[in-house]
């Protein structure tokens, strides 16, 4: 049990972590070595988990929203949003979605 304490109190430094993605990356969205150690060993594994667990509730979830009719709501909000965020940004980018290059690259 006490195993159980320490895992879910560095899950909640990591998501605390990530939430200062942001700050971390700079104003531009020009990735910097550090934001992409960071995302890549606290926030990338924070967004798996959190992607696996948002699956489990959505289908728990499913018949409830199915009878109030936000199955797509309900499945932006608990999977396809941390999936996004954890699977197709990139690697030290704050902004979701990948980077595209621009012309002067």
């Amino acid at each position: 049990m006490n195993m159980q304490k320490k895992l879910l109190a560095w899950m909640m430094v990591g998501a605390l972590a990530a939430g200062s993605m942001p700050a971390i990356a700079g104003q531009n969205d020009e990735p910097q070595a550090g934001a992409m150690v960071v995302d890549l060993v606290i926030a990338r594994p924070v967004g798996l988990v959190a992607t696996v667990i948002g699956s489990v509730a959505f289908v728990v979830s499913l018949p409830f929203s199915a009878l109030g009719g936000n199955v797509d709501q309900a499945a932006e909000s608990l999977v396809m949003g941390p999936a996004r965020t954890t699977f197709v940004r990139c690697l030290g980018c704050a902004n979701q979605g990948k980077r595209l290059k621009s012309a002067s690259e």
